[in-house]
């Protein structure tokens, strides 16, 4: 269709019975408008990308907040999203049942102890967990020090009132969003 039928003269008789202009303009109104979906897209926020992240150091604690007595709030309300989650971890509670939750738990706020780890110097590092990515453990020490701690090949203990579990990394080896939502199924572990 040319530009001459979408733009008509409205002939002379209908102009004075329907009081129009002398112009009238067809559309279709189940043809889109790709100006209005532009504008549309262009008023959408756009989040970052990696590369802006990256030099904005967005995921970076800064030095002067790399202290342990600042995160000490963080393990309390880690520790009673812990207890909701677990319907409360009675004596009673099956060993099997506060694992499945703590498979999909967030361990942001944890006081984790690496117990096992093919990098001797890992061995026996204690402290609350700041950050968890994909592949590293971030975890502020009682010494103010930040250490990252790679999930794989690493064994890692979680204590909460009494009940100890252990944490396999290279099982564990994803986001806690992705984590949360993934189904897991019960295989038998190796050793490192």
């Amino acid at each position: 269709m040319n530009e001459a039928h979408v733009e008509d003269k409205v002939p002379a008789e209908l102009q004075t019975i329907l009081g129009v202009e002398l112009w009238c303009w067809l559309t279709n109104p189940y043809k889109k408008d790709k100006r209005n979906k532009d504008t549309r897209n262009s008023k959408k926020a756009k989040g970052l990308n990696a590369r802006q992240k990256r030099e904005m150091k967005v995921f970076q604690i800064k030095p002067e907040q790399q202290r342990y007595e600042l995160f000490l709030p963080l393990h309390d309300l880690w520790r009673q999203y812990i207890i909701d989650v677990c319907h409360g971890l009675k004596p009673s509670s099956s060993p099997q049942f506060v694992q499945q939750k703590l498979l999909k738990a967030d361990f942001h706020g944890a006081i984790i102890t690496v117990v096992r780890s093919k990098c001797p110097s890992y061995v026996g590092t204690t402290g609350i967990l700041v950050q968890e990515f994909k592949h590293v453990f971030k975890i502020i020490t009682k010494e103010d020090r930040l250490k990252v701690i790679p999930k794989r090949n690493s064994v890692f203990a979680v204590e909460i009132n009494g009940f100890v579990s252990h944490i396999y990394g290279s099982k564990f080896e994803q986001r806690s969003s992705e984590r949360s939502a993934k189904k897991f199924k019960v295989k038998g572990t190796i050793d490192l």
